[in-house]
């Protein structure tokens, strides 16, 4: 049988998501009163063909198709506190790069003491999570050793141990989850290789259980970009993230702690990129919170005509206010503030504060 995606579209926010889900014209995301959709297009096809069949969200419960069904389930279906965060609206984790060569700004927070400080500025303008990362995944990169990994970053996770401020550590490593959460602050794994880098890695994070980030990349970092190629991004993303999810849930990692991150910019060309935000709604039918990162990435830079990464502030903060309006649940972010003041002014226009 071929494959069959469910795309809710037709957004609606606040009083208006509310009084149609009231009226049966609409359906809930992931269980919000805040954001509905009043339509959808079921895709039937993968990499072969695709054909398009367009829904109204009252005539999605009527469908028999189990596997419509099993999709829909998830789209509505409320989403979990991650960390104790809820999932109920659009969140920001701030980024904190504790390396000197990532792409935007490497070596700007490498000593410990700026780290610390940068963490309290995301903090004051609003971040609802701190990412913390010891090595560098941006195209092109070297990978470095679990120690050079683990002696970065811990001082960093030292500092923020009395802080209420959920911490994400970003690692592949499952020596590194292990060193973190042995003495220092673990609350979420943010692995850019969903769990697929050590043999280790599921059983790891399943031993921690702590929420994780499971993001979808083609290759890795040093040559995701060198040529990337897909028959249908959209469609082998989600199959490749679905899979992923069923292979934790396996290995004993608890459906409700999981998050899912299409992996915007990792082995993806600018047309891929773009194809997976205008379809990001789609993923919701993974039944879990979605992750979107796309904070001064070079696909933005490209579209903006902007000469370096830092330019692309507001580029950033626009491709994140799209994912909101889709319903995504965390947009992860290198300037914080921009992002809350933009996320703050969408609320109000569209009545969809808490």
């Amino acid at each position: 049988m071929p494959g069959l995606y469910l795309e809710p579209t037709g957004f609606l926010y606040g009083e208006i998501a509310r009084q149609a889900i009231a009226a049966g014209e609409a359906l809930p995301l992931a269980g919000s009163p805040r954001i509905a959709f009043s339509a959808a297009r079921l895709q039937e096809g993968g990499p072969g063909g695709i054909r398009n069949i367009f829904l109204r969200a009252s005539a999605l419960p009527q469908l028999s198709e189990p596997r419509v069904k099993a999709l829909l389930a998830r789209i509505i279906e409320p989403r979990a506190d991650i960390a104790g965060v809820p999932m109920d609206g659009p969140r920001i984790m701030g980024i904190l790069n504790v390396t000197p060569d990532s792409f935007s700004d490497g070596g700007e927070h490498f000593a410990t003491d700026a780290a610390l400080a940068h963490a309290a500025d995301l903090v004051r303008h609003g971040t609802d999570f701190i990412d913390v990362g010891g090595e560098s995944t941006r195209p092109g990169s070297d990978p470095v050793d679990v120690e050079e990994e683990v002696r970065r970053i811990l001082p960093v996770l030292d500092g923020l141990a009395a802080w209420q401020t959920p911490v994400s550590v970003d690692t592949r490593r499952p020596e590194v989850m292990r060193a973190v959460a042995g003495g220092a602050r673990l609350d979420i794994i943010n692995d850019v290789s969903a769990l697929t880098f050590s043999s280790d890695s599921l059983s790891t994070a399943a031993e921690l259980r702590k929420p994780v980030v499971l993001m979808h990349a083609q290759g890795d970092p040093k040559t995701m970009q060198d040529a990337p190629s897909y028959a249908d991004v959209v469609t082998e993303v989600f199959d490749w993230l679905e899979a992923r999810i069923e292979a934790a849930v396996a290995a004993g990692i608890d459906r409700a702690k999981i998050v899912a991150d299409p992996g915007i910019g990792f082995g993806k060309t600018l047309a891929h990129n773009a194809a997976l935000l205008r379809s990001i709604a789609l993923f919701h039918g993974l039944g879990v919170p979605l992750l979107v990162g796309t904070s001064r990435k070079r696909s933005l830079q490209r579209v903006a005509a902007a000469e370096l990464p830092g330019d692309i502030d507001a580029a950033s903060v626009a491709a994140a206010l799209d994912a909101a309006s889709r319903g995504v649940q965390i947009v992860r972010m290198h300037n914080v503030e921009a992002t809350a003041q933009a996320l703050a002014v969408w609320r109000w226009l569209n009545g969809s504060n808490p």
